[in-house]
């Protein structure tokens, strides 16, 4: 069998990869891809939303290339290597007869053809998914310790890459549980943990924050069969368009006859029945389940080189996949030719707009990780988004940007006005107001604690609150107001009742710095009906509420 790369196949990936870079310079950023690019700002191990390879990707790229191209030129790269590494992972012989319908297959496939330009958490999953499988394939063939140590550092850049990569290690595993005996298996898993342990002691540090809010506090809906399980198996189809029936088809037809091929399968039913059943609690994002679209390259390519059905009717469909994905590329660079707002048009327009309004003034952002990061990409100057009940935590919870705009004159963006005067407007036609606070100070990072395991609505009860303040200053008492926020039983429409809090010590006037400080307060009666949950907020210097406390249940 040959070991070189066929020249069809280096021209069709050069090609692709050519197409990519020119999409990732001329189309403007899309929100996500801002807030990546904040990440990178400030390079760690970890980060509110994921862990932080799309980062360390902004700020390689970032640092050898300038604007668009630096934030994706690394993903671009990546893009052609998942689809190299696929096709070296392929061992049938008869693969080079059908060069055309593997890279028709890959570049068909809708966010394979996206993410090959954009700067996600996703791109880098997807690409050393492939090398992850690429690798195990050879490790389960001929096991040895080079091969254990190369596996465990895949394994350890694929949770870097983003946490939906446990999925992919564990179906993996739970396909061949021969490996628990295996010595080369265990030095692997003992590789990636210890590689991984940068991102285990960041988010120590920081008390698991992302833990917390993805699994407990990330607000939810009521079930809605529509939104969540239709959603979900709309989400099926969109993955692969019009190949859709002949995919699923060779999925069906795919036996396992080897371990790897059991492996794929494992992998791609895995996930599929893990965001099944996710779909009957939350709607499932279509992102979250690309992972099965590296698997699934490897069991239908081999399909179509098997079957005539398959190889005629996947190759038809993704030549009519393709030109609809290039045109809906042409739409998101050319906001003229688009019959929709679509989120990369526009953003440089409303920024100059803002930066001429805010006269060289840092800009504060009520509410929004989205237009706080986007502002500072395009206008070079200081932003961030203050987060109050109404929204959720992100990044600029947890990092330094509020540092940055402290005791600072600044201009305050917000929804709901303060003033009349508009700061902009948006595509979709929403008014967002400006004004300019002379000295803005939050305390953003207070953080509050209900003493006790078990709370009931109990107005009579008396409850003690700690609150730590993590500033290098102390903070006078009466700066601040303390409000508990009632939630629904999906930890949704928040009811803010402001309450009276006493401390312990009455001689205690400021939070010191870096110290726990302990006050006593009563549940207020709620304006909600049947509350499932509440937290204590508090307002500095009469701003909005902000996120303080956690979620706590009410039994």
């Amino acid at each position: 069998m040959p070991s070189k790369l066929p020249k069809l196949l280096l021209i069709l990936v050069l090609t692709i990869f050519v197409l990519n870079l020119v999409q990732a310079y001329f189309m403007e950023l899309i929100f996500d891809e801002a807030y990546y690019w904040h990440f990178a700002q400030d390079m760690a191990f970890g980060y509110f939303d994921h862990p932080p390879m799309v980062a360390w990707l902004i700020g390689l790229g970032s640092y050898f290339l300038d604007g668009n191209l630096g934030v994706r030129f690394l993903s671009c790269l990546l893009s052609a290597g998942t689809l190299l590494v696929l096709w070296k992972t392929v061992d049938d012989p008869k693969k080079y007869n059908y060069v055309p319908h593997f890279v028709v297959l890959v570049f068909s496939m809708t966010l394979l053809n996206f993410y090959g330009f954009l700067t996600l958490p996703d791109t880098p999953l997807l690409f050393f998914c492939a090398l992850f499988l690429y690798v195990y394939k050879h490790f389960i063939e001929r096991p040895s310790w080079l091969l254990a140590l190369v596996l465990g550092l895949v394994m350890a850049a694929l949770m870097y890459s983003k946490y939906h990569a446990v999925l992919v290690i564990v179906f993996v595993l739970l396909s061949n549980l021969k490996l628990l005996s295996n010595k080369f298996a265990w030095f692997a898993v003992i590789i990636a943990l210890a590689a991984y342990t940068p991102h285990f002691v960041w988010l120590y540090d920081k008390d698991f924050i992302s833990i917390q809010y993805h699994l407990f506090e990330r607000p939810n809906n009521a079930y809605d069969f529509n939104k969540y399980t239709l959603g979900f198996l709309i989400n099926l189809v969109a993955l692969f368009g019009f190949t859709f029936p002949w995919i699923y088809r060779s999925l069906y037809r795919t036996k396992r006859d080897s371990s790897f091929t059991k492996a794929l399968l494992f992998l791609v039913y895995g996930v599929l029945l893990f965001f099944f059943f996710s779909s009957f609690n939350r709607r499932v994002q279509t992102q979250w389940i690309i992972v099965i679209c590296i698997p699934m390259v490897l069991l239908v390519f081999n399909d179509m080189m098997r079957d005539k059905i398959s190889r005629k009717w996947i190759f038809r469909m993704g030549l009519v996949n393709i030109p609809i994905l290039l045109l809906l590329r042409l739409i998101m660079v050319f906001e003229e030719i688009s019959p929709i707002h679509y989120e990369s048009h526009g953003n440089k327009e409303w920024v100059e707009q803002v930066k001429k309004k805010a006269k060289g003034a840092p800009v504060v952002f009520e509410n929004s990780y989205r237009l706080a990061p986007m502002y500072a990409y395009y206008s070079g100057e200081t932003s961030y988004s203050l987060n109050n009940i109404f929204y959720r935590q992100n990044q600029f919870s947890i990092d330094d940007s509020e540092a940055a705009v402290q005791h600072q004159k600044v201009y305050h963006i917000a929804k709901s006005p303060k003033t009349n005067e508009v700061a902009f407007v948006n595509e979709e036609g929403t008014e967002f107001y400006g004004n300019f606070i002379d000295n803005f100070e939050s305390y953003r990072k207070l953080r509050c604690e209900v003493v006790g395991d078990h709370f009931e609505l109990d107005f009579e009860k008396e409850l003690t609150l700690s609150v730590y303040n993590p500033y290098p200053e102390g903070i006078p008492l009466h700066k601040l107001k303390f409000s508990v926020v009632y939630l629904n039983e999906f930890k949704r429409l928040p009811n803010s009742v402001p309450i009276k809090v006493q401390t312990v010590d009455e001689n205690i006037l400021v939070l010191q710095s870096n110290e726990k400080t302990k006050f006593t307060f009563m549940l207020p009666q709620p304006k909600l009906n049947g509350p499932g949950y509440f937290r204590i907020a508090i307002s500095e210097n009469d701003l909005r509420y902000g996120l303080n406390g956690k979620p706590i249940k009410l039994e």
